[in-house]
């Protein structure tokens, strides 16, 4: 058995795997695949029509929100969000706790005037910032739940005075939220729903139509909402495969059941890391993932000799970013337990072998 610790693409459901191998072959009783049905058919509007209301049932989202299915990962949301958002002469805040808030902070500038309100880059991003204050007369908060390179995660959010935004893309549907505390959700679904090529958004529709610039078509929020996320051929497949993977969400207990799955494979590999003489976390403890959890050697010599050991345990993908090295073991929804106790075991042995 490979025990997939990938920090994206990301394990899926094997549920969804076999799912979307009978897909492939007749999807539906078309006789058709998947790969080649129509998106204007009513069996794969059926699959949009379902997969939003999982989304719906699973986050308890009331009316007045929005869900579209897009493309170009998050990475596209750091330019569509303050395009759609924002006018020139405004401002936006934003918390920057690593990469991937970087970037869209750059994008946003793009658009207007971002109020960097926190920070941990002085820290290589090991830890959340707290005890910020966020200005009324900003359009928008933008904010990362979870930071996949540097292994930290929002364990609350603020309750802004002012539109809440936030990238959910490594760990959406691993816990509850409370959807009234956001103006808009998205995630690229690689990570925790599905496979890549597809990106969830949830949107307040009353923060839309208030920006004077002219939005490109395919750049509009509006226009995928008003087309029903087919203004454009969607990511077939992917939207697929991500509606079988929140079907499996759905039945293992929704996103309670996650939570609980999720804080015991991240309680069992920190306690390990924390008693190993060998190894040591890299963040700060209250802002540990239990999405992404970074650890390093306190011997960089050793690292080379675990990779070795963890290959040959069949532990993969537990490579570090290279902005912090080290190792990295992503524990997403559909990551079994056994697999974090094989990783635990491998450190055990390790540690008696040195």
């Amino acid at each position: 058995m490979i025990h997939n610790f990938s920090a994206g693409p990301a394990i899926l459901p094997p549920s969804a795997i076999k799912g979307s191998i009978e897909a492939i072959q007749n999807f539906a009783g078309t006789g058709l695949s998947i790969l080649e049905i129509s998106h204007r058919s009513k069996q794969f509007e059926a699959v949009i029509e379902e997969s939003i209301q999982l989304v719906k049932e699973l986050y308890q989202i009331p009316d007045g929100y929005s869900i579209v299915f897009l493309q170009g990962g998050a990475s596209l949301q750091f330019d569509m969000i303050p395009m759609n958002l924002l006018n020139e002469n405004e401002t936006a805040a934003y918390l920057n706790t690593g990469v991937w808030a970087n970037r869209a902070i750059k994008e946003a500038k793009l658009f207007g005037n971002v109020n960097i309100i926190a920070s941990s880059e002085d820290k290589n991003f090991n830890f959340i910032p707290k005890g910020y204050t966020i200005p009324s007369d900003a359009k928008y908060f933008h904010c990362t739940s979870n930071n996949t390179i540097y292994g930290t995660q929002m364990q609350s959010f603020p309750n802004s005075p002012i539109p809440l935004i936030c990238d959910m893309s490594s760990d959406i549907f691993s816990r509850p939220i409370d959807i009234n505390q956001f103006d808009m959700i998205y995630a690229g679904a690689q990570k925790n729903m599905g496979p890549a090529g597809v990106t969830l958004a949830i949107i307040k529709n009353d923060i839309l139509g208030k920006v004077t610039r002219k939005i490109p078509t395919m750049l509009n929020y509006q226009v995928h909402i008003d087309n029903g996320s087919m203004y454009n051929t969607p990511s077939v497949f992917a939207i697929y495969v991500s509606m079988l993977t929140l079907k499996w969400v759905k039945e293992m207990g929704g996103t309670a059941a996650m939570e609980k799955r999720n804080t015991e494979k991240a309680n069992l590999l920190y306690a390990e890391i924390d008693r190993n003489s060998l190894f040591k976390g890299t963040c700060e403890v209250e802002d540990r993932s239990k999405m992404n959890v970074c650890f390093v050697c306190n011997n960089a010599e050793h690292e080379e000799k675990f990779t070795q050991l963890a290959k040959e345990k069949q532990l993969s993908g537990i490579k570090g970013h290279r902005s912090v090295g080290g190792f990295r073991a992503s524990l997403y929804n559909a990551l079994p337990l056994e697999s974090v106790q094989a990783l635990v075991d491998a450190m055990q042995q390790f540690e008696k072998n040195i």
